[in-house]
């Protein structure tokens, strides 16, 4: 890290303003040459002229930021230059930069700058990248509060927890014939057991964290012509999938993003559920179920028009995680609340928009049930998941190893896998995989 990048920080294209950030040991000096002034007050916004190296022709009138290292985001000193957002502005103060020996940042660089200068650790510098991909207010709060380090608290508070019944333990094995307290190793045990339920729990956790990140799967299921493809259109407010009165028109799954209360939903419409008349609707009717299966939630759609009989093949998928769903409501003679295999059933018009005010309550109510924060904050990504499973299962070996000395090298494998997540050990091989994913100018 001995040479100084910079980056465009802003979106990219045409602007009011862009922000284009430099970092490393030359960006007081970059600073300086560019206006031709002394450095501005650290943290403070100033006006100056930003001038062309050597010709010293003006590129644009702006605002300039210094914040001197180690108080900066990367550890490092850091400049900020807010310009004119024009993009014959941005080639020439790269041209400038690039004059005055400054590279283009490589993709992430800033926030693994900020890592290795320990002014993050890793699970709040995926936060940020999770906050700057944040489309719902749900996927903002959770971001946040794994930027603010509650996530990497916990970790490093269990991690705390091990190192110092592994230092119990080994002192125990190494020096039985000092005079300390006894029963060292039998005092670690609880030790372990506690960590192991704790981590379990944290572990089954519906993949709560990681839903929110990547979306909470509901699946529109039901038989041929109950108007699936009408609700999609009717939720999503436009028309995602193609109407037809002949039955088997949708053969495919179709997707569509939602905001749904604030939590980033995946709606998918599927085949209909029948007997197929031939391969390609039989392989629509496979992905249909298949989707049923891995689906957080379901849509079972029935055709309210032919109340009270309803389609076999759908009603066999009513389980905990359906909501069941009487479609053609303006056509139908049913019960007020009517209800389906011992369920409330919501009556629905997607031709008309009855009832789907309520369905979208319903169904919202039930997200929220299911995924809202709760005290503790939520693993976020498969790679603190497979760290966990790996630190709880440490820790039952360690629990049933036959040495002390072979429960000792369990205890110190759980240390280690923890360190893993927050980057406190063997984290080299990591990095490029975390900080890949990041734009430019973070």
């Amino acid at each position: 890290m001995s040479d100084s990048i910079f980056a465009l920080a802003s979106a990219p294209g045409r602007g009011g303003v862009q922000v284009i950030r430099l970092s490393g040991p030359d960006a007081g000096a970059t600073l300086g040459h560019l206006t031709g002034r002394p450095l501005p007050p650290p943290r403070q916004a100033t006006l100056a002229s930003l001038r062309e190296p050597g010709s010293g022709e003006v590129i644009d009138k702006g605002l300039v930021l210094w914040f001197p290292g180690p108080a900066s985001f990367t550890g490092e000193d850091v400049a900020e230059l807010h310009l004119h957002g024009g993009r014959a502005v941005l080639s020439a103060v790269t041209d400038a930069l690039t004059t005055l020996g400054l590279r283009v940042a490589e993709p992430g660089e800033f926030s693994r700058r900020a890592f290795e200068n320990g002014k993050l650790d890793l699970t709040e510098a995926e936060a940020i990248a999770d906050l700057v991909d944040a489309e719902t207010a749900a996927q903002r709060r959770q971001a946040l509060r794994q930027l603010d380090g509650d996530l990497g608290r916990l970790y490093d508070g269990w991690r705390t927890r091990l190192t110092r019944a592994l230092a119990h333990l080994e002192a125990d094995i190494d020096f039985p014939e000092e005079d300390l307290p006894g029963g060292l190793s039998d005092a670690v045990r609880p030790v372990v057991e506690g960590l192991a339920a704790e981590i379990g729990a944290h572990l089954a956790d519906n993949s709560r964290g990681e839903r929110l990140r990547d979306g909470i799967s509901i699946a529109i299921l039901g038989a041929p012509n109950a108007g699936k493809s009408s609700l999609l259109n009717a939720i999503a407010r436009r028309d995602v999938a193609i109407v037809s009165n002949t039955a088997g028109t949708t053969r495919d799954v179709i997707e569509v993003h939602l905001d749904l209360g604030g939590y980033p939903v995946l709606l998918a419409d599927t085949a209909g559920l029948r007997e197929a008349a031939e391969a390609i609707e039989a392989e629509g009717i496979r992905r249909a179920l298949d989707r049923a299966s891995r689906a957080d939630l379901k849509l079972l759609v029935f055709d309210g028009s032919r109340w009270p009989l309803l389609d076999p093949a759908t009603l066999a998928l009513l389980d905990e995680d359906a909501l069941p769903v009487l479609n053609k409501a303006d056509l139908a003679a049913h019960p007020a609340e009517p209800v389906v295999g011992g369920r409330p059933a919501l009556p629905v018009s997607a031709a008309t928009g009855q009832g789907l005010p309520a369905l979208l309550s319903a169904l919202g109510s039930e997200v929220e049930r299911r995924y809202a924060p709760s005290g503790a904050p939520a693993l976020t990504r498969a790679r603190h998941r497979s760290a966990l499973e790996d630190c709880r299962d440490s820790l039952l070996r360690a629990l049933s190893a036959p040495l002390p000395e072979l429960a000792a090298e369990d205890i110190r494998l759980a240390t280690r896998a923890l360190g893993r997540i927050t980057g406190r050990v063997d984290v080299e091989e990591l990095l490029d995989v975390i900080f890949r994913d990041f734009c430019i100018g973070k």
